[in-house]
């Protein structure tokens, strides 16, 4: 066994990282392949360095990548759905109603709204994109508002209602690290949660009145006017609602609405054309050029560039993790904290840290809540506020992170890189801002004795 990690190694590799990372994606304009495939490298020299075996080296790549294997498949099924949700008609169906009740005043704040409400009902912020999402999308793409303020709008609401539903993944992930009752969890989430969505709401009310708008409702009619709503296209939405509030888990739900959508297609297609449609998407008869760039999506080979990006990202986050970096720069943070508005932020700190090092949104969650678990019980800050806190970095920065599992995929499915949604999706970006404010001024901070 070779001897841990040192303070002074790991700040040194941290920083040869984000050199590496800000280099390639700042100063070349790379994508984040690149720095990914190269860091790995560097990482992997270190461990040899460090006498790591060339079998634990290996190991603790794959390590990382078996831990979001189940979200590798769900990327791979929700490409098969968005193009399946395509040829039956489901998302344009979702489109034409968009475009119908579309109000451009009010469109942004609406869009944030919508998100919300839906990603509270299913409990998937990315289900809700891939199909809610895409069509607000188009909506808004139509009217004319830039992307990527309408991916932040879309990305906003979905954030916030993943992070309220009690049938989210995340949110019973963070409450079951705090050890704390789900519901006394969302319900304790409400400190931070809601005024980040007010502000988030307030934001887009204001763009939405300063975006110069190009088109007019008269363009938007035209647009519906060459879509065809069905009423059978609403069946896999019902079913989706259905097994979400019956609790059914992602992949099971996912591929249940695949099997029903795809019999839905048989009716008038062939086999080949299933197949196609399966891997490489939807292929719309449409002429106008705006909605065919918008239609023509989906397969499980759209999905591919996103799953190289996850899967490079947590082999990096497995050698960093096993090689415990990371830990061997909180831990000595850690001890020194004296002060409740001391350890929320150490926390915040960790979990926006780990997001960018490791990208995985399950890792950043977990880790953190390890680390300073006991910190929290040795300060007697309530365990409510811990997993709180890790929802407001763990959770949420995800999305920012051109790397990370959430970041790459809702750039992937909403067809916007992420450096261009990031400084517009609010919601994510105020979330830790409204956790340090609860830290420092002590507004919604609960006694162990009251959880």
């Amino acid at each position: 066994m070779n001897k841990p990690m040192t303070f002074k190694q790991s700040i040194l590799l941290l920083l040869g990282l984000v050199f590496i990372f800000s280099g390639s994606i700042l100063g070349f304009g790379l994508s984040p392949n690149v720095p990914l495939v190269i860091s790995i490298i560097a990482v992997m020299i270190f461990a040899i360095i460090r006498r790591t075996s060339w079998q634990t080296i290996q190991e603790q790549l794959l390590k990382g990548i078996e831990k979001a294997l189940a979200p590798l498949f769900l990327f791979l099924l929700i490409g098969m759905l968005i193009g399946l949700w395509m040829a039956t008609n489901t998302i344009p169906s979702l489109l034409w109603v968009g475009l119908k009740i579309a109000n451009v005043q009010w469109f942004l704040p609406s869009a944030l709204l919508i998100m919300a409400l839906m990603g509270t009902m299913i409990g998937s912020a990315f289900t809700t994109i891939a199909t809610v999402g895409v069509a607000l999308m188009g909506v808004g793409t139509a009217i004319g508002f830039d992307p990527g303020i309408v991916a932040g709008a879309v990305l906003s609401g979905a954030i916030f209602g993943d992070k309220s539903s009690p049938l989210s993944d995340s949110t019973n992930l963070a409450s079951s690290i705090a050890g704390t009752d789900l519901f006394a969890h969302i319900k304790n989430m409400m400190w931070t949660t809601i005024p980040a969505l007010l502000g988030s709401l307030l934001i887009f009310v204001i763009l939405n009145q300063h975006q110069i708008i190009k088109g007019s409702m008269n363009d938007l009619q035209k647009l519906a006017d060459l879509l065809t709503p069905t009423w059978w296209s609403a069946l896999p939405i019902v079913l989706l609602f259905m097994m979400a509030w019956r609790h059914v888990p992602a992949i099971p739900t996912l591929l249940v609405n695949i099997t029903v959508t795809g019999i839905m297609f048989m009716l008038n297609h062939t086999p080949q054309q299933l197949a196609d449609v399966i891997m490489n998407g939807s292929k719309t008869t449409i002429k106008n050029d705006l909605l065919a760039e918008l239609l023509n999506r989906g397969g499980m080979l759209s999905m591919m560039p996103t799953v190289i990006i996850i899967m490079l990202a947590l082999a990096l986050g497995g050698l960093l993790t096993e090689q415990g970096v990371l830990k061997a720069v909180m831990t000595p943070l850690v001890k020194r904290i004296k002060t409740k508005a001391g350890v929320i932020t150490g926390t915040l700190v960790t979990g926006i840290s780990a997001n960018f090092l490791i990208g995985e949104q399950y890792l950043a969650t977990i880790l953190p809540g390890q680390l300073w678990r006991d910190t929290f019980i040795r300060l007697k800050v309530s365990r409510l506020t811990l997993g709180r806190t890790l929802e407001d970095s763990g959770t949420v920065i995800n999305y920012l992170v051109p790397w990370g599992v959430a970041g790459s995929f809702a750039a992937q499915t909403l067809g916007v890189p992420v450096t261009a949604f990031a400084p517009f999706t609010f919601f994510a970006l105020l979330s830790p801002v409204c956790s340090l404010v609860s830290a420092w001024t002590g507004i919604g901070q609960l006694n162990p004795d009251d959880e």
